[in-house]
């Protein structure tokens, strides 16, 4: 997968209710959700988004509550790649089952600022900051997360296995 787009860069330890309060929880609809993204951190934070713009965190982003709405709304947002210092364990997997790539790449973070145009290349474990010229090199999503991402996340990769064995 590769993706270019501006980056948007958070803070240390956003956790889920700030990618999508509590009050916008009555929707699974991406595009709502979407709509509402980092709300709790800045209210109208989205209309600087733009399709295929990526997300820059600090470490410990996603922490908090167990809630799925938050990669959707990511998602939803138009953003297709989150790349951070560290994420939170829970966040990290549900971010990979609704279809979300994440990029963890360390200290290494520091390398990015808000607004650097980025190429990411999720397959060479690359990112390529087009502003700076500088390169991060990171982990390759693994072939069986990426075939979660294929097939847009866990519940649609689970319904194409069970119709390919019928």
């Amino acid at each position: 997968m590769l993706v270019t787009g501006n980056a948007h860069k958070v803070g240390a330890h956003i956790d889920t209710d700030a990618i999508i309060p509590a009050r916008f929880l009555v929707t699974t609809d991406s595009q709502v959700l979407g709509s509402n993204c980092m709300e709790g951190l800045e209210p109208g934070w989205v209309k600087r988004v733009s399709p295929n713009d990526i997300m820059v965190a600090e470490e410990n982003f996603g922490c908090g509550s167990s809630r799925e709405h938050a990669p959707i709304a990511i998602l939803g947002a138009g953003i297709p790649v989150v790349v951070a210092k560290s994420f939170a364990r829970i966040f990290y997997r549900n971010g990979f089952n609704m279809g979300l790539v994440l990029l963890e790449v360390g200290d290494d973070i520091a390398k990015l600022s808000d607004g650097d145009k980025l190429e990411v290349d999720t397959q060479a474990g690359q990112i390529k900051n087009l502003t700076t010229g500088e390169t991060i090199i990171c982990a390759k999503v693994p072939a069986f997360m990426q075939e979660l991402l294929d097939a847009g996340g866990l519940v649609p990769y689970v319904k194409k296995r069970l119709a390919d064995k019928q």
